[in-house]
């Protein structure tokens, strides 16, 4: 059984700012027991701001900074970031480390969609991310990315039983719906658990955002493999934490047969 946080912030424009949301949410996590704790995508900085002055590299300031959180309370912490790519873009990446590991995710599939165009400044990845932890394999995937199951049946095939899942979904009509369906739909095709963390609404505390931007409609939402969902949080900034018995994907992908029954 695996104890994990889904810290469901609300980032500024300030990455030292969110730095301190960092601190703060790992240490009540691990207060609670937590031995994974999941930021959304963008906690460095929030949609909506110019992101190429605040992209650094995985062994600059900012994740250096993280990395040292989570050393000083041995976890492992995933978080969003922005590193830096060429033709003045940047790549949205979620940061692991901890555990004795220190590696980024760079989105693959970008979030332009609903009338927004992330591709107009960052650019894709290209490789899926796993990493091994007390024993568990865990995959990565970052918020548009739940559109696409194809990605989480290869994360499965890669030994994952458990998919975190960073986002800052965008707001509008349908979209909570949409996100809760996803989580569960993804869940169900890959056997996995799914833990999608978003970053808080940040309507419910009064915050002013770019309106255009995806800056986050709160829900984090567990689903198990069965698509059975197992926790989820408000609109507000909040923290859940998650007990995961990572055999019960297994017990879901012999039940279903979504895995061992694909023909395409």
């Amino acid at each position: 059984m695996a104890r994990i946080a889904l810290c469901q912030v609300n980032s500024g424009d300030d990455p030292e700012a969110n730095l301190k949301l960092v601190r703060s949410g790992v240490e009540a996590a691990v207060t609670g027991g937590a031995r994974i704790v999941v930021f959304p995508e963008a906690t460095m900085a929030r949609f909506g701001r110019p992101l190429e002055p605040v992209a650094e590299p995985l062994d600059g300031p900012w994740a250096s900074a993280v990395a040292s959180v989570a050393a000083e309370h041995d976890v492992v912490v995933v978080a969003g970031m922005f590193t830096p790519a060429d033709e003045g873009r940047v790549r949205n990446t979620l940061l692991v480390t901890g555990g004795g590991q220190h590696d980024g995710y760079d989105k693959i599939h970008l979030y332009d969609a609903f009338g927004f165009a992330e591709s107009d400044t960052v650019a894709s990845g290209a490789t899926l991310t796993t990493f091994d932890f007390e024993g568990v394999v865990y995959g990565v995937a970052t918020c548009y990315d739940l559109r696409f199951p194809e990605l989480f049946r290869a994360l499965a095939d890669d030994g994952a039983d458990v998919v975190l899942l960073p986002a800052s979904w965008g707001a509008g009509e349908g979209k909570r719906e949409q996100w809760e369906v996803l989580v569960r739909a993804r869940a169900l095709d890959s056997g996995c658990w799914v833990l999608a963390c978003g970053q808080a609404d940040p309507a419910a505390t009064g915050v002013t955002v770019n309106p255009k931007a995806p800056t986050g409609i709160g829900y984090s939402t567990v689903s198990d493999g069965f698509g059975r969902v197992v926790a989820q949080a408000g609109a507000a900034p909040e923290t859940l934490l998650v007990d995961v018995d990572p055999a019960v994907s297994a017990q879901a992908r012999t039940a279903t047969g979504a895995l061992a029954n694909r023909r395409l």
